[in-house]
């Protein structure tokens, strides 16, 4: 029994030691990820990293250089976030305005996310043409706001990557 149980102790202190070794080489490795997105210009915020593009383009292309880089045009999930994000965006591009992962291309007034969700909230305007498929956020008086706009327009974009531990 007493060599058994030492045995057993033995066994437990070797995995130990390994799950010891395991997380600190995950650490490093994820450290060193972590620090390559934020030389890329991504920024983190709340589980994910958030990148805001240098160029303009349509929110097709927009999307294809988000899927690109591993992620997807943002899709904002809170006030918090979109707080945030606004606020982000706004100091990095004055007055301009950013695609979202937002759209209703599939079927008119029927809004959804690019991950497949529903907008559960406030619809965009979709004041004016039925040819207004796609969201952008900018700065509409005083405050940031979504629109619906022509996906052909060229506009800045911001691509989320979710960080999944």
């Amino acid at each position: 029994l007493f060599c058994a149980e030492r045995k057993l102790y033995r066994l437990v202190a070797v995995s130990f030691g390994f799950l010891c070794v395991l997380q600190a080489g995950l650490n490093v490795s994820l450290r060193l990820y972590l620090s390559d997105l934020s030389q890329q210009g991504w920024v983190y915020f709340n589980n994910s990293f958030y990148y805001i593009s240098t160029s303009k383009n349509s929110w097709n292309d927009s999307r294809s250089d988000c899927l690109q880089r591993g992620a997807d045009l943002v899709v904002i999930n809170s006030k918090a976030e979109q707080v945030c994000l606004c606020e982000y965006e706004f100091t990095r591009h004055f007055q301009q305005h950013i695609w979202i992962g937002l759209t209703d291309h599939e079927m008119e007034g029927k809004w959804k996310w690019v991950d497949g969700t529903p907008l559960t909230k406030r619809l965009p305007n979709n004041f004016g043409s039925r040819d207004e498929d796609c969201v952008e956020v900018g700065l509409y008086g005083t405050e940031m706001n979504w629109n619906d706009a022509p996906c052909r327009l060229k506009n800045f974009w911001m691509c989320e990557k979710m960080l999944v531990l």
